[in-house]
């Protein structure tokens, strides 16, 4: 994980956490794995958080915030929209997904966010709809009520986020997970270069 949490201490337990959820799956971790990586007592973590569930919409809350701003910073890149879309998706992916795709719990953890944390993760994704949105509206160029392509930013940055989802949830190793998303910025790429 980032760091991206402004209290160092609850930084090294989201960390030893993710290292626990990754190895032992979300059901088998236990408050005792978290504190033992975490080095500190049982105790003592739960004077940061109050149960696993807390720590693990915490992840997801961090994951969201660590994408946007990788997100944000890869569309202001140079390069065509192809290129630009190759960066944002990998930042988007990141190394949270290397490791979730590479560990054999990789799927349990996927549906437990969604179980777990899904307002956090509908609110994730709005926020990175609304960061493709805008790109897509910067690119486009034109005055109000033009259009350079079909559909409408938001519809298109729907697609976008829906499609990743997509790719990620169809619990391919992470090769296949790089490979997909390149073909998809390449594709989404050429068709608005095609605008």
């Amino acid at each position: 994980m980032k760091e991206s949490i402004a209290d160092p201490r609850q930084q090294i337990i989201l960390n030893a956490a993710w290292f626990a959820f990754a190895a032992y799956g979300y059901r088998k971790t236990s408050m005792d794995d978290i504190a033992r990586g975490a080095a500190m007592s049982r105790p003592a973590l739960y004077l940061h958080y109050r149960n696993k569930r807390d720590i693990f919409r915490s992840l997801v809350r961090q994951y969201y915030d660590d994408a946007a701003k990788a997100i944000e910073a890869a569309l202001a890149g140079p390069g065509s929209a192809s290129e630009v879309l190759s960066a944002a998706f990998r930042a988007q992916g990141g190394e949270v997904t290397e490791a979730m795709l590479g560990s054999p719990h990789g799927m349990e953890l996927l549906d437990a966010t969604s179980v777990t944390a899904a307002d956090t993760v509908q609110a994730g994704e709005e926020r990175l709809r609304a960061i493709y949105a805008a790109w897509l509206a910067r690119i486009a160029g034109v005055g109000a009520g033009q259009r350079r392509f079909a559909g409408s930013e938001q519809d298109m940055a729907g697609t976008i986020t829906a499609a990743l989802k997509g790719i990620k949830m169809a619990g391919t190793d992470y090769a296949t997970y790089r490979t997909r998303v390149a073909l998809l910025a390449a594709m989404i790429g050429a068709g608005l270069e095609a605008a």
